[in-house]
């Protein structure tokens, strides 16, 4: 089965499953793909603000719900300190969610009061007080997210959109789980550039960094946003480009007024930028490396759900999960066979990376140790509903999809094996 180019630009090789796809699109409307975040002590942000209830004590942190609608959600966080005014350091998230989509999260803001939140108001973008915590939200208090899709557009009639759903969904039981492949948002579809970046960073080439990032253009980005890139990349003019750069591209405009002031500073440009995107880059890296790992495994025909002798294995609900390396200065390689496909991709030419460029003297924050990642990933209650005819969609069938996955784990990596596209893209990835 033809895998999209698309895919195998971030490293997806492969399909874990042979039954045909439903094929049709996701991410028509933000509401089709709904997130709801859930702490590992069941607690769960609903996107619904009938929710929340006021709070009548104090503490050190304030706990909210962010709830967001087709935003990125470090912007989200950003816009949420300038609105309430205040640092963004004192905001913390456990995770990042998709921005093209209708999500909630938690979220805890240090040193604030419930009736400051109420007064908050921003398009698109909602903060319920929750309550009071001694602790900060962290990525260690998540458990996973809850999603609710609506997949769209589907050129089949009812009864063979379910039959293809249940044969994938019993193939996927067999392997016990999905492959827990980077799903296309880690980064970017319509410039899937972001790995590359950091690659450039771990080699110490920031200028190449800056101008990846900044200038290199897609066909597939919004034009205007493509016509700004190219104009940049032939001049390299970063005074120039503040003025013609569209306002959306916030990042982008923050290192173009470094650089206009400081035209070869391009280290001190990255310093611009929220630390948690520039961890972004090189994680992007790390999970371009992942996938592929990942990729050939499944082409070797080598077990996903049970560890060989001298692999890798991580407990999680009681349960050992193989799982491969995300590579950092502090994790190496996997052993035998898995080792093999591990080294051989770090050692060519293309790649030529080594754990070890994983540390920054330069900029020690976005340095990674690294760690582990399951090879599979469970689905939780998945459930899909009868299909029915789509009004945004004539003489197509919409069905509605709801099911769990683990913290760091992608549902769009699920929805792949179950749609099979031809076009990622166009299908709403």
């Amino acid at each position: 089965m033809t895998v999209p180019r698309l895919d195998r630009e971030i490293g997806i090789e492969v399909y874990a499953t042979k039954s045909k796809g439903v094929s049709g699109r996701i991410r028509q409307f933000p509401e089709d793909f709904k997130v709801e975040e859930i702490l590992t002590d069941g607690s769960k942000a609903h996107t619904e603000p009938a929710a929340y209830a006021p709070i009548n004590t104090r503490g050190r942190y304030l706990v909210c719900v962010l709830v967001k609608r087709n935003c990125d959600t470090i912007l989200a966080v950003q816009k949420v300190s300038q609105t309430l005014g205040i640092s963004p350091e004192r905001i913390n998230i456990g995770g990042i969610k998709d921005a093209r989509a209708l999500t909630a999260q938690h979220v805890s803001i240090g040193r604030m009061l419930p009736e400051q939140v109420v007064r908050f108001k921003l398009k698109d973008i909602w903060l319920y007080p929750l309550r009071f915590s001694s602790e900060k939200i962290n990525s260690e208090m998540l458990f996973g997210n809850e999603f609710h899709i609506t997949l769209r557009a589907v050129n089949l009639v009812a009864p063979e959109i379910m039959k293809r759903t249940r044969r994938i969904n019993e193939e996927l039981a067999q392997l016990g789980g999905c492959p827990n492949f980077f799903g296309h948002q880690r980064f970017g579809t319509a410039r899937p550039i972001t790995h590359l970046v950091g690659k450039h960073m771990l080699q110490g080439e920031w200028e190449k960094a800056a101008l990846m990032f900044l200038a290199k253009p897609s066909l597939h980005e919004h034009p205007e946003s493509r016509g700004a890139r190219e104009q940049l990349w032939k001049t390299l003019d970063f005074r120039k480009g503040l003025g013609y750069f569209p306002r959306r591209l916030v990042y982008e405009l923050q290192m173009l007024e470094h650089l206009a002031e400081r035209p070869r500073d391009f280290l001190g440009a990255f310093h611009r930028l929220p630390k948690k995107l520039c961890q972004l880059f090189i994680q992007a890296y790390q999970s371009y490396l992942f996938n592929r790992f990942l990729s050939q495994r499944i082409k070797r025909g080598l077990p996903l759900k049970k560890p060989q002798r001298g692999e890798h294995v991580l407990k999680i609900d009681g349960g050992e999960y193989l799982a491969l390396p995300l590579v950092g200065y502090k994790q190496w390689v996997s052993s035998g066979e898995q080792g093999e496909i591990e080294r051989r991709i770090l050692e060519e030419e293309e790649e030529d990376v080594a754990p070890e460029n994983f540390k920054f003297s330069v900029m020690p924050k976005i340095s990674s140790s690294g760690g582990l990642r399951t090879a599979i990933t469970p689905i939780i209650e998945f459930k899909p509903e009868k299909p029915l005819q789509d009004d945004a969609n004539p003489n197509k069938r919409f069905m509605s999809l709801s099911f769990t996955l683990r913290k760091g784990s992608y549902a769009t990596v699920v929805l792949r094996e179950f749609m099979k596209p031809r076009n990622p893209l166009k299908a709403g990835f």
